[in-house]
């Protein structure tokens, strides 16, 4: 007989909990540290139980929008289904299940086979890694996510990223070199001096984003250059890492051939 699969998992350290639920888009539900929550949880989304509103999601394999859900892509073009608003959104990652790999204390591995359908055309796939580093004491406390796409036996482009609301900070410090124009809501490949908020918009960052959330002190640092901003809810912010900036198959897609992969990562460093 077949055990029922989990829905959530825990990793951590004696400070770091990290809850992860599997078959909502394989998303951290909940960082907690020393007590402290730090994303805004299911319950707490707005609207309630929207998928595209709580944990700290993955966005695979595109992230952020797609304008009108349209790209060309190998002299074809492409239609993949498309929100309320008109764009198709954070890739299928996020509202599917993952299967379970690895599982430690501090670390799993999760998977997910990329759909050949109207959803996503080329199939693949996509991996994740999630673990805690740190020796319990709230100093070095970090949480390492990895995320990466291979392409099959059919070439595509390709964009990672994370998404992860934030409960609403006390402070956000952030320097970002540039920031890109947005027309219509989404943005364009022209780069501009950045903007003062509130924001919903793509910037050019190469610094850690610091923000402290009820005491704890949050510090991002990733390995992509591309970071979306959105600040304007009352109740959160999101700060979202991406290989590359929205739109980015009609933008500066990254395309892997069969065999290929891309890959990121996201780190989450924590102290008190």
């Amino acid at each position: 007989m077949t055990s029922e699969r989990p829905e959530t998992l825990h990793i951590g350290s004696e400070a770091t909990e990290v809850e992860i639920d599997t078959r909502r888009g394989g998303r951290i539900a909940q960082i907690t540290f020393r007590g402290v929550e730090l994303l805004i949880g299911k319950d707490s989304a707005r609207p309630l139980g929207d998928p595209m509103r709580w944990g700290c999601y993955p966005m695979a394999p595109w992230a952020g929008r797609i304008r009108e859900g349209r790209f060309e892509f190998d002299g074809h073009v492409h239609q993949l289904p498309v929100d309320d608003d008109g764009h198709a959104i954070h890739g299928v990652g996020y509202t599917s299940a993952w299967s379970i790999g690895d599982h430690t204390p501090t670390s799993l591995e999760l998977s997910l086979e990329l759909p050949t359908d109207g959803t996503w055309p080329f199939g693949g796939n996509a991996h994740q890694r999630i673990s805690v580093d740190g020796d319990g004491d709230g100093d070095g406390e970090e949480i390492v996510l990895e995320l990466a796409v291979t392409a099959d036996d059919q070439p595509f482009p390709a964009v990672v990223g994370w998404h992860p609301w934030f409960r609403k900070p006390d402070r956000l410090q952030f320097n970002p070199v540039a920031m890109y124009r947005r027309v219509d809501g989404i943005a364009i490949d022209e780069r501009i001096d950045a903007q003062p908020g509130p924001w919903d918009d793509c910037f050019v960052n190469v610094e850690p984003v610091l923000v402290t959330i009820n005491g704890i002190r949050v510090r991002l640092t990733s390995d992509c250059t591309e970071w979306v901003v959105y600040d304007q809810p009352e109740h959160a912010t999101c700060i979202e890492p991406q290989s590359g900036p929205p739109d980015a198959f009609n933008i500066r897609p990254d395309v892997l051939e069969p065999g290929q992969t891309l890959s990121r990562s996201f780190r989450i460093g924590l102290a008190r």
